[in-house]
This record gives C-alpha cells, sequence and structure tokens, in this order.
C-alpha cells in the first residue's frame, strides 16, 4: 500500500503554485484566467477519488497508453480535452507535472512533450 495519499487539497496546493491558477468558488475546482483547468468530476460515469484534467487530445491517447492504470476516460468524456485520473494511484511529481501540462494547454502555452514524470515513474504498491 502506498503511504501518501492525494486528494483534491493536494491538488489545490499544487494549483496554486501556478501562475494565474485560482479555487472556483463554491466548488472543488481550479481554473486558469477563468478556464477550467481540473475539478472533482460530478458526472456519475467516474470513479470516485477521480480527478478531470484539461489535457489535449494526442497527450490524452499518450497519458492512457502509458499508465492506463492510473488515467483513465468514459463515453461522457471521450468529446471532451480532458483526463480522468485516479487520485489513488499518483505522486505529488506526477500531478505536478500533469497540472503543468493542463496548465500549458488551458493557456495556449506549448511544452516538449520530452522529460515529463506523467506514467509510470515507479512501481505502485
Amino acid at each position: 500500500m502506498r503511504n501518501n495519499t492525494i486528494d483534491f487539497t493536494t491538488v489545490r496546493r499544487i494549483g496554486l503554485e501556478l501562475p494565474g491558477v485560482e479555487e472556483a468558488p463554491g466548488s472543488r475546482a481550479l481554473k486558469v484566467h477563468g478556464k477550467l483547468l481540473a475539478c472533482i468530476p460530478v458526472h456519475r460515469s467516474a470513479e470516485p477519488h477521480s480527478l478531470m484534467v484539461r489535457v489535449d487530445f494526442d497527450d490524452r491517447r499518450e497519458l492512457l497508453a502509458e499508465a492506463p492504470d492510473i488515467y483513465y476516460v468514459t463515453d461522457h468524456y471521450l468529446e471532451y480535452p480532458s483526463i480522468l485520473v485516479r487520485l489513488s494511484r499518483v505522486t505529488s511529481d506526477v500531478l505536478r507535472d500533469l497540472l503543468s501540462m493542463s496548465y500549458k494547454f488551458v493557456t495556449g502555452k506549448k511544452e516538449s512533450r520530452s522529460g515529463r514524470r506523467l506514467g509510470r515513474s515507479h512501481p505502485l504498491g
């Protein structure tokens, strides 16, 4: 069993380190310049203890291929540039990189795909 517990408190702490990111009032969601970055999904198709993060479709495809035990998508989210994350399976480093990727996607800033720790950076267990 893993020692770290990632929850929305951790998501909030990491997300608020990014410039211009704010917590949306009355919800467990982070926005940057008024645009959704990440949130606790409310659609019933999402697994409990998940996070929805906005990413482009190419990044989503890569993440799903690299670590399907961490990342997933349901039919409801197929048309949206987003991915669902099992918070019980990520580390804070992976979450930091994922939120940074989302930030760059949402704000329109480009990112190199090399050097990311978004897949399996260590064995689960």
